[in-house]
């Protein structure tokens, strides 16, 4: 039977929404690579490319590791997850994250995983729960500090960063989620920036502001639900949970070991916002300290455009609550 032509017109819109929002993105990361200042020796940093944390072969599941060249002891650890809704870029497109984080004295292990749609969830978030148990039994060999160990994450990075803490914090169904809580290693900061925290109800941004999110807003974000969800009613509903971890939080299940503090930042003209601000007050409520900072007229994640003033105030506040949780100064970067 021939297809409606409103729907061909929508699934046309969908695709050219999608593939101008994947250009920018992997434009804008080329783009800044070529910039002097991205060159990780000017900054005192080395990388090692390309390791596996898990024996499939796949390059999707490989991390690259950010260190300081001349470190004077054992470095924080920071696991960090990529954002791109599930669907999109890579460590590769990341790598300001990894130079951020290292030039001020950490040691970054920035993972690829799975994405969907070809790989909807569970497969990040297990990917995600694979390699954190990795860095649990590595780090210390690339002279990370385990007991210092920070997780982060943008956007749908955040939510696999939340969800992977939550994983380690609450005794859970889920086979991954189980292998992360026998670790007995909970995060020391956790770093969910402008997070997409829940992903099953696509359609709330539309409730609650209905005249700022127009069919373009409104397609990516069904499109990065339907894309990453898309397999969930196969999965036992005890084991679906983890997809939404704002949900968790703000639920009546209590975790077994505390949850660490949280730093999350984002812009207020970013469309996630209000998980942003869902997500301190769950944590408020349940006695968690944790710092909501709202960048005015910044867009959806505005702190990996380090050219803009707003992005660095961002990492200036970020590094500022490291501090305060790790209680130690962290050394300052070299380079430009």
């Amino acid at each position: 039977m021939p297809q409606h032509p409103s729907l061909n017109l929508t699934r046309l819109r969908k695709a050219a929404g999608a593939a101008a929002i994947d250009g920018f993105f992997r434009g804008l990361s080329g783009v800044g690579r070529w910039h002097p200042n991205a060159s990780p020796a000017r900054h005192g940093v080395e990388v090692l490319p390309d390791i596996a944390y898990l024996d499939t072969g796949l390059a999707q599941h490989r991390l690259d590791i950010w260190r300081p060249r001349a470190p004077t002891g054992p470095s924080p650890a920071l696991l960090y997850i990529h954002g791109g809704g599930f669907r999109i870029l890579s460590k590769e497109t990341h790598w300001v994250m990894g130079l951020g984080f290292a030039r001020r004295g950490f040691t970054v292990f920035s993972i690829n995983y799975r994405l969907a749609p070809q790989f909807p969830f569970p497969a990040a978030l297990q990917d995600a729960a694979a390699a954190y148990q990795w860095v649990v039994q590595h780090a210390g060999e690339y002279g990370a500090d385990l007991s210092e160990l920070v997780i982060a994450g943008e956007s749908a990075g955040a939510n696999l960063a939340t969800a992977t803490t939550l994983a380690a914090c609450f005794e859970r169904p889920e086979p991954w989620a189980q292998a992360v809580f026998a670790t007995g290693v909970v995060p020391k900061v956790m770093l969910p920036a402008c997070g997409m925290l829940q992903v099953s109800d696509a359609e709330r941004f539309r409730r609650r502001k209905p005249h700022k999110i127009g069919p373009f807003l409104q397609d990516r974000l069904d499109e990065v639900s339907h894309s990453y969800l898309h397999r969930l009613s196969d999965l036992p509903e005890s084991h679906r949970g983890l997809a939404d971890p704002l949900v968790v939080l703000e639920g009546a299940a209590q975790p077994l070991r505390p949850l660490p503090p949280c730093f999350a930042g984002v812009g207020t003209a970013d469309l996630l916002l209000d998980d942003t601000r869902r997500l301190h007050t769950a944590l408020t409520k349940r006695g968690v300290v944790s710092e909501a900072r709202y960048y005015p007229k910044q867009v959806h994640a505005f702190q990996a455009m380090v050219f803009l003033p707003q992005a660095r105030q961002y990492w200036q506040d970020q590094f500022a609550f490291l501090e305060a949780q790790l209680g130690r100064s962290l050394p300052t970067h070299r380079g430009g």
